[in-house]
């Protein structure tokens, strides 16, 4: 299960490095035709704002492990290890919560956005914001294991080991 994980994992590594490649090959071309040629090109800009939204969810909810979430810890490393254990179980069964009671009315917005379009490229909006619908699925599954994990007795996420890469 671990190694299947793994190799999960690096496929969505593999996707967050293309679509920074692509952001990053579109960034060069927009100030290569804007400074050197004097003639920029509209749809670079597109490109790159596209790439960055998916970049950052899609790296949130498939290429992140648990210990590289942005945590708030200043109070929860001053208490001691049963509080730590309800702060995390808290803290993940409040995400779990929030995401799943959230999720109908964010699908339905994305799904609004079927009829508009991109300015540029045309590309249709529910699929450019259907990333966050994967990202919130991702929080929702992940949070859920996690105070199922803990309140079995599973070890902070601070104590546990990362998951290898293949």
């Amino acid at each position: 299960m671990r190694a299947a994980i793994g190799w999960l994992r690096s496929r969505a590594d593999n996707v967050a490095a293309a679509l920074l490649a692509a952001m990053f090959c579109a960034f060069i071309l927009q100030i290569v035709t804007r400074y050197v040629f004097n003639n920029p090109l509209s749809w670079t800009q597109e490109v790159c704002v596209t790439t960055w939204l998916w970049l950052v969810f899609w790296g949130s909810a498939f290429t992140l492990g648990e210990r590289d979430q942005v945590r708030f810890d200043l109070i929860y490393h001053w208490v001691g290890y049963r509080t730590r254990r309800w702060f995390a179980i808290t803290s993940a069964a409040a995400l779990f919560a929030g995401f799943l009671a959230s999720f109908p009315a964010s699908l339905d917005y994305i799904t609004f956005y079927r009829i508009k379009r991109s300015p540029t490229l045309g590309i249709r909006l529910d699929i450019v914001f259907s990333v966050y619908a994967l990202f919130a699925i991702a929080v929702i599954v992940r949070s859920g294991w996690e105070v199922w994990r803990l309140l079995r007795g599973g070890k902070l996420p601070e104590e546990q080991p990362e998951v290898p890469t293949i």
